[in-house]
């Protein structure tokens, strides 16, 4: 498939680029989608929660009251999780949230939110570009001449660009990402794909198969 060029004015520049068949052209895989994203998102959670249970309490072991006849609940000492200031009961540990996904699958649900993106229309291509200095007004000129002014964008670039990165940071929905960190989730987020031609030939070198 091919897509016209754009310039940072949002002119064609004359120019196309052929999307790899194999790369944006696939017929989606929901399931593999959804077990990456699954994936990011878990890898997301710090998993640092943590109680004091029973053992790790600093009280006086003596037995409150006795066992039997107070017509209360059965307890020992101040750590008691029945009492408050008590260790916690069933509280939470540290635990690693993250998930096992196999490479295959992580490229094939890649390569299906790529094609999701080419069959909605929702992809742009732009001329390889960079900012003098970090400017948000720069940034936001760029999206209004690309038509995606308002909407929740991922620009991808070949390699990390400091000036664009600085530019984009204050821009509500927009985010900048390079080719080879490209994930489904990003992907699938953006209500636009806005990527460098540079970019394209990366994406596409990591993913082909």
């Amino acid at each position: 498939m091919e897509i016209s060029v754009l310039n940072i004015q949002g002119k064609d520049t004359g120019r196309k680029v052929t999307l790899a068949d194999e790369v944006f052209g696939i017929e989606p895989n929901d399931h593999a989608i959804y077990l990456d994203v699954k994936r990011y998102m878990a890898a997301q959670r710090q998993g640092t929660a943590k109680s004091k249970e029973r053992s790790e309490m600093s009280y006086s072991t003596r037995k409150l009251i006795r066992q039997k006849g107070s017509g209360g609940a059965r307890r020992g000492d101040r750590k008691s999780g029945v009492l408050r200031g008590g260790g916690r009961m069933f509280g939470p540990q540290p635990r690693d949230y993250s998930i096992k996904l196999n490479q295959k699958v992580k490229a094939l649900a890649r390569r299906s939110a790529l094609s999701y993106k080419v069959k909605e229309d929702a992809i742009v291509v732009v001329e390889d570009f960079t900012f003098d200095t970090p400017k948000t007004k720069s940034f936001v000129e760029l999206m209004k001449a690309l038509g995606a002014e308002g909407k929740r964008v991922l620009l991808v670039l070949p390699e990390s660009n400091v000036n664009v990165y600085l530019s984009a940071r204050n821009v509500e929905r927009a985010k900048v990402a390079i080719a080879k960190d490209v994930n489904t989730y990003g992907v699938m987020e953006a209500g636009v794909l806005v990527v460098s031609e540079k970019a394209v030939e990366e994406i596409e070198k990591t993913l082909k198969n």
